[in-house]
């Protein structure tokens, strides 16, 4: 009943987003055609459920080819390959709203694990790997909730000389993989709700760490 629930809440909410948001999403395509490099999508594989890849959407923020050039798949804080309106669509996370086509056509949610290039999946531990995708990924959920700071992190890794990659593999990866099993052991439909809610709420109080205060069990991050 969950799963079906959830499935039905994915597209009428995608649907009912798709209008509102209309207004805004349209003069970002036309300016995004009109800057930069002219591109409006991106479009790259990930990893979805059961670790079927799939074609994920999102508005173009970088240069064409950025992971082949210096940084990689690595993107930090002020990265130079950021296009001119790439800043405020990634920082507004506007980027991700093309994402609504993928929730539609059924191989993302609106809350999941967040998918990943396969590089990406398989640096997290092998325990992760074989469970993090049993559910679909989303285009929200406590991990990016949590990493909402991801960027500014690996900026700060960097500017202190560190490997921003192994921080990734020893660090964020694994706790991103304990965050996304404590969901599929609570996983309801109350709970989505609450991580919408809390997503739309860090959006505008980005310093604000109300899912402590809802979630008492949550897995500790000490970095």
């Amino acid at each position: 009943m969950y799963k079906f629930s959830k499935r039905i809440f994915d597209i009428v909410s995608s649907l009912i987003a798709c209008i509102i948001l209309a207004p805004i999403l349209l003069p970002i395509v036309i300016l995004l055609r009109l800057t930069s490099e002219g591109e409006i999508f991106y479009l790259q594989e990930r990893i979805g459920l059961y670790q079927k890849p799939f074609m994920i959407y999102k508005f173009a923020t970088m240069l064409k080819n950025s992971t082949k050039m210096s940084g990689g798949i690595i993107t930090v804080k002020n990265d130079p390959r950021v296009t001119f309106m790439g800043g405020f669509l990634r920082k507004s996370k506007i980027n991700e709203l093309p994402q609504l086509i993928n929730i539609l056509m059924g191989n993302m949610s609106l809350v999941g694990p967040r998918p990943v290039m396969r590089v990406s999946f398989e640096a997290y531990p092998s325990g992760v790997q074989e469970v993090i995708y049993n559910v679909k990924p989303g285009l929200t959920g406590i991990g990016s909730i949590i990493f909402r700071d991801e960027e500014e992190l690996i900026t700060n890794v960097k500017n202190n000389g560190g490997d921003t990659w192994e921080f990734y593999k020893e660090k964020i990866y694994p706790f991103k993989g304990e965050l996304e099993i404590w969901y599929q052991n609570n996983r309801s439909f109350f709970l989505d709700l609450k991580l919408i809610f809390i997503t739309a709420w860090v959006i505008f109080n980005p310093n604000s760490k109300i899912y402590n205060k809802l979630f008492k069990d949550l897995p500790n991050r000490s970095f």
